[in-house]
């Protein structure tokens, strides 16, 4: 197929509205089911390459414990990652805090899914799901039960594609890319009737941005390697500025599209903390009534961890969520359990500009980071992460994508 018109491009005003290749060649996609629309198709463009490249990229990392091919999976809104993550299996307090069901059996693709769009549930609603790999029954089952647009795989087990044609009473939208497909070198955008020409972004991110640490503390196990990787490869995908906290290979709070660094560092931070405090006992435990459904389970877990915990705890409010009124988790509490985690990585599309995105970092748990480096106060902010013991690596490369 050489083009596919869409109803609208943007918003329904923004018409004609269609993708096609400028040299009039085959597109290296197909529906296989609905009828995507203009952001369908940014958000699966540009899911598929993250995951693309995060497979890659994990399985070229030394270390008998990397040499296992593990698939990739994004959840995607507005063309940028909710979350992201490599296909590691789940332990059980995971399974509990992503709603799978008891005693299911889950592939190495399922989990990859799973724990994308575990990163942030709440940004999550409606995603665009990305896979690396072929869709199985497993991770079909497993988002048939969630709220989605569609998903963009490099193809489907017979079974898999006729549980996710029962979504949305059959119009769920079902994207088949060709794996194999290179784009060209130069991509083109129109903004206000100007062409603008660029190369595309063909950085390879590899074992080399580990070449430059910056820090008194050079210790930088397989795991943190694997985080680092799976941070720049998010941010490459994320509108910047951009900021992704990561831990076992999953995006865990990605802050993207903020002006300003440190304010992207701690809405990252602040989604790095929720999913940090969805594992404390208090949450795991919270008594939903048996038919509240995953989305009102997903609010009511994000409103019980913020400031406004009394909308749902207060008066007779909570007889609507719950079987019986939980206990609110204080901020003492929500602060202890913060403070005993770590082995987290932090990244950046760009350069920390001051030592208080590293101050903010540690508070949820951050032990490595990888930047690019290059701020005339880089002294300051390796000064800071010296003070807290991290190891930071500069990668010499800005990541910006627009």
């Amino acid at each position: 197929m050489k083009e596919i018109a869409l109803k609208y491009g943007c918003n329904p005003n923004q018409k004609p509205s269609r993708i096609f290749m400028r040299d009039g060649g085959e597109l290296p996609i197909e529906v296989l089911n609905g009828k995507p629309g203009y952001i369908n198709f940014l958000d699966a463009l540009n899911s598929w390459q993250l995951v693309r490249e995060l497979k890659a990229a994990a399985h070229g990392l030394s270390g008998a414990e990397n040499h296992v091919e593990m698939p990739a999976a994004a959840s995607f809104k507005h063309v940028s990652p909710a979350g992201a993550a490599l296909g590691l299996p789940l332990s059980d307090t995971e399974r509990d805090m992503y709603f799978v069901e008891a005693g299911a059996e889950l592939t190495p693709m399922a989990c990859a899914y799973i724990r994308a769009r575990g990163a942030d549930r709440l940004c999550s609603y409606g995603d665009w799901a990305a896979l690396s790999d072929i869709c199985d029954a497993s991770t079909a089952i497993y988002l048939k039960s969630e709220v989605s647009d569609g998903i963009i795989a490099p193809g489907y087990t017979d079974e898999a594609l006729e549980i996710l044609k029962s979504k949305k009473r059959g119009n769920y939208n079902i994207v088949k890319i060709n794996p194999d497909y290179i784009p060209e070198s130069k991509e083109y955008k129109d903004v206000f009737g100007v062409t603008f020409e660029q190369g595309r972004n063909d950085y390879k991110i590899d074992e080399n941005i580990f070449n430059n640490i910056v820090t008194e503390n050079k210790i930088l196990p397989p795991s943190a390697k694997l985080d680092m990787l799976t941070a720049l490869i998010v941010l490459k995908y994320t509108q910047s500025n951009s900021v992704c906290y990561v831990k076992n290979g999953q995006a865990i709070g990605v802050g993207a599209g903020q002006q300003s660094r440190i304010h992207c560092t701690r809405l990252a931070g602040q989604k790095a903390d929720n999913w940090l405090l969805r594992q404390h006992p208090k949450v795991l435990g919270l008594p939903f009534k048996a038919d509240i459904r995953r989305p009102e389970r997903d609010n009511a877990i994000d409103v019980y961890l913020s400031d406004e915990w009394e909308d749902i705890l207060s008066g007779d409010a909570w007889r609507n969520i719950f079987a019986e009124k939980p206990e609110p988790i204080s901020v003492d509490e929500k602060k202890a359990w913060i403070a005993k985690q770590s082995g987290v990585t932090i990244g950046s599309d760009a350069f920390f500009p001051f030592g208080d995105n590293i101050e903010r970092a540690r508070k949820s748990g951050v032990n490595y980071v990888i930047e690019p480096g290059g701020s005339i106060r880089d002294d300051d902010v390796i000064a800071t992460a010296n003070q807290y013991h991290m190891t930071m690596a500069f990668t010499g490369t800005r990541l910006f994508h627009h």
